[in-house]
């Protein structure tokens, strides 16, 4: 509650006990206008508890007597105690070598590695109980000299490191002792392969995620969301070659030689169809506009077919269908078809809408997925989109809309991102729902159904979303394929993908042309 940063109480990550593993964290950490250095507090690491609080003691005296230079120059962030609840089997070792936020036994250690990193440090200290104020070089197998090293795994570079000794008395010293010996510390490598991140412009973004994705073409959502995007790009840069990549890839389902659908229908394959849509609207070439109108009505009787009003025959009864069985009548367009989708995204809300905005995954699963609210939102959007101003759903869509970007806001972390479990704070920060956030609050503001007070929470959640997509295309945690569960601990721990991700992919994209769309003059 003292003035000044770090300000924000959040978690890093949540142990295999259910405890948060706290954290005292700044907006930041994504910010690149800002010549301030950045210092990351680590306590806990040594599994003595007693370090949270000389770690705390640190922070304190900076905020509260740290002279007025030390404060204009550094912006802290502290994790005071690594383990809670002291229930590791051994000892951690960094750079994590196998699985992450889901490994069976040390789940801690991989979220403490994730948040150190993309805090964004120049520095990071270490804080251990000791005789004495000593600084010492971090030993091997540390957090620290695993961040020291330049290939330390992150794929960003190395930052200085610092262990330090301290009796419970030395929180205002260490501190003191920290910044003098400082002084003159650079940024780091790792920060300014961040900042290089944050820096690149939407369409620049688009274009390489574009030409990288769909990696597996297949008729199903994610390669046609990558398409029906490209798509879009290539028509706001008149790209040929992006347009002649799309019909290359879906020419098979064109000619007729694949098939739409196999012998199980499934939203997720439905929702395929959108291309077609897109391109038996736009394209010029007339075999290609007749072929791509069969198709297209294909996907929407498909997605129209009910088993009851509003309930999705090919669904799975999950806040996915609001997404998958709305894209394709959205984007066809016809009156009977957006009447369905009307249906079926006011029937999903009253089953799965809370009181505070978001939306269980299922009626069994009671937890606030990430990707789940996400497909929620661009459901919602994508269908406002189509829906003239005087349709009798219109009203009850938009609704539904604003509660849940008024609840996404709330909920959005410190640094920008958006979480697995959106209203759990340790739940680890996942690409996918912060991408469709992103998409789905930026079509908002910008056709006026929510107000510009989401223009910052948009800037950050787009600059937090350009930290997790590497330069060549490759992804930071994206959450796989999921199904819905009985818990929450059943998300937690589903497996987070860093690398080439088709579904990332995507959605990445999307998220790139709506905010270049936003803010770029017409």
């Amino acid at each position: 509650m003292l003035p000044g940063e770090p300000r924000i109480v959040s978690a890093a990550g949540m142990t295999r006990r259910d405890e948060a593993i706290l954290t005292l964290e700044n907006p930041s950490a994504f910010e690149t206008s800002r010549a301030v250095r950045r210092l990351v507090i680590v306590g806990g690491l040594d599994g003595n508890p007693d370090g949270a609080q000389i770690a705390l003691d640190a922070v304190r005296w900076f905020k509260a007597a740290a002279p007025k230079a030390d404060r204009r120059q550094w912006v802290v962030s502290v994790l005071p105690s690594a383990d809670p609840g002291q229930g590791r089997a051994r000892a951690f070792a960094f750079p994590p070598s196998k699985g992450f936020f889901d490994d069976a036994e040390q789940p801690e250690s991989r979220y403490i590695w994730r948040w150190v990193t993309y805090q964004v440090p120049d520095l990071v200290i270490e804080v251990q109980v000791g005789p004495s104020l000593q600084i010492h070089p971090p030993p091997a197998g540390s957090l620290g000299a695993a961040l020291a090293e330049p290939s330390n795994g992150t794929g960003l570079g190395s930052v200085q490191s610092m262990l330090v000794t301290a009796t419970q008395a030395d929180g205002a010293a260490l501190m003191r002792a920290v910044l003098a010996r400082a002084v003159s510390l650079e940024h780091s490598a790792l920060r300014r392969a961040i900042t290089q991140r944050v820096a690149r412009a939407p369409l620049a973004l688009a274009h390489v995620l574009a030409e990288r994705y769909p990696v597996d073409p297949g008729m199903t959502y994610i390669p046609s969301l990558s398409w029906l995007y490209t798509w879009k790009l290539a028509t706001l840069t008149r790209d040929e070659s992006l347009r002649a990549k799309v019909l290359s890839q879906v020419r098979p389902w064109l000619a007729g030689d694949k098939p739409l659908f196999g012998d199980r229908i499934q939203l997720n394959a439905v929702a395929g169809a959108m291309v077609f849509a897109e391109l038996a609207k736009t394209t010029e070439t007339d075999s290609i506009r007749q072929a791509a109108a069969r198709l297209t009505a294909d996907g929407v009787a498909r997605s129209m077919a009910e088993k009851a009003p509003g309930v999705a025959l090919h669904g799975f009864g999950w806040s996915d269908d609001m997404f998958l069985g709305t894209i394709v009548p959205a984007r066809a367009g016809s009156p009977e078809a957006l009447d369905a989708a009307g249906r079926l995204l006011i029937e999903s809300a009253r089953q799965l809408q809370r009181p505070d905005g978001l939306f269980n995954h299922a009626a069994n699963a009671p937890a606030a997925w990430g990707r789940g609210n996400g497909f929620a939102a661009l459901g919602l959007a994508e269908t406002l989109t189509a829906l003239p101003v005087t349709h009798p759903a219109r009203s009850r869509v938009l609704e539904v809309y604003r509660r849940l970007m008024a609840a996404m806001k709330a909920q959005q972390a410190p640094d920008g991102m958006w979480r697995q479990v959106v209203d759990t704070p340790g739940s680890y920060r996942e690409e996918t729902v912060t991408a469709l956030i992103v998409t789905s609050m930026a079509r908002g503001v910008r056709l006026g159904w929510i107000d510009r007070s989401y223009v910052p929470v948009i800037r950050r959640g787009w600059r937090a979303l350009l930290a997790h997509v590497v330069d060549d295309g490759t992804l930071v945690d994206v959450c796989v394929s999921t199904g819905a569960g009985p818990t929450r601990r059943y998300y937690l721990d589903r497996p987070a993908t860093s690398g080439t991700d088709d579904r990332g992919g995507a959605m990445a994209l999307g998220a790139a042309l709506e905010v270049y769309q936003l803010t770029e003059p017409r």
